[in-house]
C-alpha cells in the first residue's frame, strides 16, 4: 500500500499576474476598469481580489473600489494569491525589477549582518528583504552591492541577481552617477564649499583614519558644501568621488566638525539621538538596461529643526 506523502510548511503558489494599462482618455473607477478588461471575472471575484489585495495600481495594492484610473496608469491583478508587500518601520521599498531593488532603510537597522559574541541574530535589511524576496518565489536571491553604516539612513540598493552584482561592484564609478549625503556637523563649518582628500586606512580597533603614508590605506575624496547654519551646527551636502568605509565620518571629524551624534569619530553632541548622516540621493545607471535611475529619501525634518 502506498503512502501519502505530507509535505510540512505553506505549498508555494506561483503568481498568475496580467497587467492592463488605460489606454483611454477619461480616469476610471478602479472596480469598473478591472470588470471591463478582466472579461471572465465576477463581482464576487472582483470584490475578493480587492479585499485580499490583488489588485495594484501603479505599483501599489489598492483595496479602494473607486481608486482614478487615470489615462496611461498600470493596473495588474495577481489572480493566484495576495501581492507579497514589504512591511517594515525601518525599511521602505522604493523600486523593484528583475535585477534590482532599492530600499530607503532607517538609522539603527544594519546594512548586512554581522556575527556577535553572543551568536544572536541581529535583524539586517538583508534579511528583511532576502524574507520578502522568498515569500514571493522561494528561488529569488539577494547579492550585497554597497552597505550604510548602521546608523545612517536613506537610500542603498541591492542586487537581485549575481550578474547585476558584479556588474556594479566591478564598475562601480563608472555606474554611480551621484551619491549626495546630508549631515548635521558640530560646529560652523567657515567655507562654503570644499574638497577633502587623503588616504584612508583602519586600524585593529576598526578604526578608519587618514595617514599620510602613500603605502597604506586607499584614495577618498569628500566634497562638501554648506546648506545652513544654526544653534552652533552647519548643516552640509556631501557627495563622493570615490566610496570608502566612513569616509564622510572621518573627513567630518578632520575638518574639525565631527558629525552630530558620532561619539566613535569626536562629537561632542546627540540632540537627536542619532548619528546625523542621511543618504539622500542615488542615481546610477541600471546594470542590464543602462537606463538613469534616481532615487530621493526626504531629509530628516530634525536635521532641519536643530540649525532654525
Amino acid at each position: 500500500m502506498k503512502k501519502e506523502r505530507h509535505h510540512s510548511g505553506p505549498v508555494f503558489r506561483e503568481d498568475r499576474i496580467h497587467t492592463w494599462t488605460n489606454t483611454g482618455n477619461e480616469d476610471r473607477q478602479l472596480l469598473e476598469f478591472v470588470g471591463e478588461v478582466a472579461k471572465d471575472s465576477t463581482r464576487t471575484d472582483l470584490k475578493s481580489w480587492l479585499k485580499h489585495g490583488q489588485i495594484m495600481l501603479n505599483g501599489d495594492v489598492t483595496t479602494a473600489f473607486d481608486a482614478p484610473v487615470k489615462p496611461g496608469d498600470e493596473v495588474k491583478v495577481n489572480f493566484s494569491r495576495p501581492f507579497v508587500r514589504l512591511k517594515h518601520p525601518r525599511l521602505k521599498l522604493l523600486y523593484e525589477d528583475d535585477h534590482v531593488i532599492v530600499v530607503e532603510k532607517g538609522y539603527g537597522l544594519l546594512s548586512v549582518g554581522i556575527p556577535n559574541a553572543f551568536k544572536k541574530k541581529i535583524e539586517s535589511a538583508y534579511d528583511i528583504l532576502r524574507d520578502y524576496l522568498k515569500k514571493k518565489d522561494p528561488r529569488n536571491k539577494l547579492f550585497v552591492v554597497h552597505r550604510l553604516d548602521r546608523d545612517t539612513s536613506g537610500v542603498m540598493m541591492f542586487a537581485k541577481t549575481e550578474e547585476a552584482q558584479e556588474t556594479l561592484r566591478h564598475n562601480w564609478n563608472n555606474f554611480v552617477l551621484e551619491r549626495l549625503y546630508v549631515a548635521l556637523l558640530e560646529g560652523f563649518v567657515k567655507e562654503e564649499q570644499g574638497t577633502v582628500k587623503s588616504r584612508l586606512t583602519e586600524n585593529s580597533q576598526y578604526m578608519v583614519y587618514s595617514t599620510d603614508n602613500e603605502n597604506e590605506g586607499r584614495l577618498a575624496v569628500t566634497r562638501y558644501k554648506v546648506a545652513g547654519r544654526g544653534h552652533g551646527l552647519s548643516l552640509v551636502e556631501f557627495t563622493l568621488d570615490t566610496g570608502r568605509k566612513n569616509q564622510i565620518r572621518v573627513h567630518a571629524s578632520e575638518m574639525g566638525h565631527p558629525i552630530m551624534g558620532d561619539r566613535k569619530y569626536g562629537a561632542k553632541q546627540s540632540r537627536l539621538n542619532r548619528l546625523c548622516l542621511h543618504a539622500k540621493t542615488l542615481r546610477f545607471a541600471h546594470p542590464v538596461t543602462r537606463k538613469d535611475m534616481y532615487f530621493e529619501s526626504p531629509v530628516p525634518a530634525g536635521f532641519y529643526k536643530a540649525i532654525r
